[in-house]
């Protein structure tokens, strides 16, 4: 039986075996993924971050969203807890390089994106990262919920340190108390919404964004943000007639579609004046590829959470719930995970510095919770000592 060394590479019938296995021999470049952009642990899709990292650990397994896709976030109420996804995810795409398009905003608004956390905590940061990953980066690299609590593992650093952890970073830290300073010649395209007669406003921005698509590099990320999605503040009251939003959501899943690698989108709308029970906002659902829905808890239930020991010391009290309604879905084996397990059981907060999606569990009954204080205190005398536990 014949042998080939492994060191020798293989070479076509007549071509000589030293010149193949020479460095100087023609060897096919690695293409180089863009900043802001890796595969996603499931099937190998690029995927980008939203700039919230508990919210890329719930998104199919994909931890991230994948590139050529859009989310839809409904929101009850007079808050605006959407709006503070929106300005993370326009805030990482800013400091990823990426290209931002802002619907039916001005620079105002861009000038309110969060800025990046520095100093001694971001370093203290890091550091948890990379004491983490080194403990179970297989599992956190797999967008499992329960990284959802703590860093992601979307900010493994680089074994190299350095320059190479900078470069490596898929999601930053933001701090929504800080403001983030726009580069000179920053990548934001503020597409207003044009005030004319004619019976739709969309076509103009369809046709904005398909040029700025265009007349790119390929190797540009586009990001699409769409806040208060037919808000009267915003937009006429032709818009929300079916004819016209229908067409404009077909239309930019289209332009997804045809930029699969280069394009995705988020959007908000508000449910106080379009309730999902409407025909008009299923089709709009049905239309994108995942649809999330924040529900704030009323300000007197919060109340209450705060004084019944619904988290402990170290956690934050829940603001609201949060409902996955639908996730992408990529191939015939369902992706990552569906939206069955992922329902009401979410809860969500909002902090100064992220938005954190976790798991919603409710306060101990008050009769339970004594008889646990007094357990603790040893009054009851059934809690193991110190020295019993002991080996």
């Amino acid at each position: 039986m014949a042998f080939r060394k492994r060191n020798i590479a293989l070479s076509r019938p007549g071509e000589d075996v030293q010149s193949s296995a020479s460095p100087s021999s023609s060897v096919s470049p690695i293409l180089q993924a863009p900043p802001g952009v890796r595969p996603s642990p499931v099937d190998g899709r690029p995927t980008t971050s939203t700039g919230t990292p508990s919210l890329d650990a719930i998104l199919a397994g994909h931890a991230g969203l994948p590139l050529g896709n859009s989310l839809i976030i409904g929101e009850s109420g007079t808050t605006d807890y959407a709006g503070a996804l929106l300005r993370f995810y326009a805030a990482e795409g800013v400091v990823q390089g990426h290209r931002v398009h802002v619907v039916g905003m001005g620079e105002v608004w861009g000038r309110e994106l969060p800025g990046l956390v520095e100093g001694k905590d971001g370093r203290r940061e890091g550091k948890e990262r990379a004491e983490k990953m080194k403990i179970a980066w297989r599992y956190e690299g797999l967008g499992q919920f329960e990284s959802a609590r703590g860093s992601p593992a979307s900010n493994r650093p680089q074994a190299d340190g350095g320059g190479a952890e900078e470069s490596a970073v898929f999601c930053h830290t933001f701090d929504l108390a800080k403001r983030l300073t726009l580069p000179v010649g920053t990548a934001v395209n503020y597409i207003p919404i044009p005030r004319t007669s004619q019976p739709s406003p969309f076509p103009p921005i369809l046709q904005n964004i398909q040029q700025q698509l265009a007349s790119s590099p390929p190797n540009t990320i586009h990001r699409l943000v769409i806040p208060s999605l037919l808000s009267p503040a915003l937009y006429p009251p032709s818009t929300s007639q079916p004819t016209s939003i229908l067409q404009f959501l077909h239309a930019l899943r289209a332009l997804l579609r045809q930029y699969p690698t280069r394009l995705t989108a988020m959007t908000t709308l508000p449910l106080t004046l379009y309730p999902r029970s409407t025909g008009l906002v299923r089709w709009m659902e049905i239309l994108s590829d995942g649809v999330l829905e924040l529900s704030p808890f009323p300000y007197d239930h919060m109340q209450s959470l705060s004084t019944s020991g619904a988290a402990t010391q170290a956690e934050e009290r829940p603001q609201g719930m949060l409902a996955v309604h639908k996730l992408p879905v990529f191939h015939e084996k369902g992706g990552g995970g569906g939206g069955e397990d992922l329902g009401e059981d979410l809860a969500f907060t909002l902090s100064r510095r992220k938005f954190v999606v976790a798991k919603f569990s409710l306060p101990p009954v008050e009769g339970d919770r004594e008889a646990q204080e007094e357990a603790a205190h040893g009054h009851g005398g059934s809690m193991p000592s110190k020295k019993e536990l002991e080996f």
